[in-house]
């Protein structure tokens, strides 16, 4: 369980093997990647949980246990455990269902919210993994879409698309190369060296230099889209390099999942809730950088999986925002930090009971203290069977070894 993701796509590699979905990075441990119910994206591909087929856990009540999908009389304890946030014991080793190592051809190309919405259901239905990546302050989307490459003898395979060549930094990137320097001239400072320095560090280079700025942060996504308008195209590679990106620097994150539907027949809700997002954000002025990353997966059959149901057709949005923190300015990374709990704080108000939104659990902040804690225990005990969890841990963990302070305020009281 303490291997990362990817030394376990490098050890299968030989094997011909690799793993059926991936998040935007590969550096998480497998045992945290599975137990917070951690997603990739594929509206018919459920989160990485379902891939676990047996665990071995180290639990304070039980000692060393064994337990296994496949056996009936487990299933329901090894249902709880497989998301179980490592307050179910010591997760020490998972035996993951793998897939032969497949290549991926991906098309990038840059859209708006009407042409995406006329085709939202046949780019859900006709493409394996499907991510949009929405630019606050313009009408602009990235679509990125990846389909398994057929075997060179397979009929089709002539007829797929093939690579295309990409534009050389200097003019794909040149939008936010001069943005940068124009910025550097107006304050005095020297002409930054841009060499070298990819979308995502030119994002970080001038978002340093005004971060809550709205005009500023306008300015970076209009040329940010103007990039990606230069960087549509086709590429074929193995899965663990298409389906990653460039993340950026350090960064505060919230992700929510929710319902959008069933596979195949989505409800519009998904549209709906990021057309809403991108106006609060207009009308509030937030300085929200880009992307809005909206990605999709089936459902879980982890009962605290936020994309939990019974019905494994069921379909689930999941939809993060982004503020970027300088890596050395901790005045500066307060305020950013202070401006984002609000602007995480508007989406709750407005967005997340009307379209029964769940935190990602790796990103839920169990640190926080008054009014926002009691509310977000709500969420968590109107979304999830918390007394089932806690009767499950009672028996795993009965003097609550693995907890933690803020894990206890939020479990606590309800069959424990």
């Amino acid at each position: 369980a303490g291997a990362r993701v990817s030394q376990v796509l490098e050890a299968l590699r030989p094997h011909g093997l690799t793993l059926e979905n991936l998040a935007s990075i590969n550096e998480q441990q497998l045992g945290g990647f599975v137990q917070v119910s951690a997603h990739g994206t594929g509206a018919s591909i459920p989160p990485v949980d379902n891939q676990v087929v047996a665990m071995k856990l180290v639990t304070p009540g039980l000692g060393t246990v064994q337990i296994s999908g496949e056996e009936p009389d487990q299933q329901k304890l090894f249902n709880m455990c497989k998301v179980g946030l490592g307050m179910q014991g010591i997760v020490a080793e998972v035996t993951l269902q793998c897939v032969p190592s497949h290549q991926l051809i991906e098309r990038t190309w840059v859209s708006d919210m009407d042409t995406v919405a006329s085709q939202h259901e046949s780019l859900l239905k006709n493409n394996r993994h499907l991510r949009y990546m929405w630019i606050p302050y313009t009408d602009k989307v990235v679509v990125v879409a990846s389909n398994k490459k057929k075997p060179w003898y397979h009929p089709g395979a002539f007829s797929e698309p093939r690579p295309t060549t990409p534009l050389h930094d200097d003019i794909r990137l040149a939008p936010m190369r001069s943005l940068l320097s124009e910025a550097a001239a107006e304050r005095k400072q020297p002409p930054p060296d841009v060499a070298g320095l990819s979308l995502a560090a030119l994002r970080d280079e001038l978002l340093q230099l005004d971060p809550l700025n709205v005009k500023h942060v306008r300015k970076i996504n209009e040329a940010e889209a103007a990039c990606w308008a230069m960087s549509e195209g086709v590429r074929i590679d193995y899965t663990d390099r298409v389906l990653g990106f460039d993340c950026g620097g350090q960064q505060w994150v919230s992700e929510v999942a929710f319902p959008a539907g069933f596979v195949g027949r989505p409800n519009g809700a998904d549209l709906a809730y990021t057309r809403e997002l991108l106006k609060l954000i207009e009308v509030n002025s937030i300085p929200a950088p880009a992307p809005l990353e909206q990605r999709w997966s089936s459902s879980s059959s982890a009962p605290m999986s936020p994309a939990s149901s019974l019905d494994p057709t069921h379909l689930f949005s999941w939809l993060g925002i982004i503020m970027y923190l300088p890596p050395d300015d901790e005045k500066r990374r307060a305020a950013i930090g202070a401006a984002f709990q609000q602007y995480k704080r508007t989406c709750a108000e407005v967005l997340w009971e009307k379209y029964g939104c769940a935190e990602h659990w790796a990103k839920i902040d169990v640190k926080s203290s008054g009014t926002w804690l009691d509310k977000t225990k709500s969420r968590v005990r109107a979304r999830y069977p918390v007394g089932d969890f806690n009767v499950v841990r009672a028996r795993i963990d009965p003097n609550e070894i693995l907890s933690s302070e803020p894990l206890s305020k939020m479990f606590s009281g309800q069959g424990a």
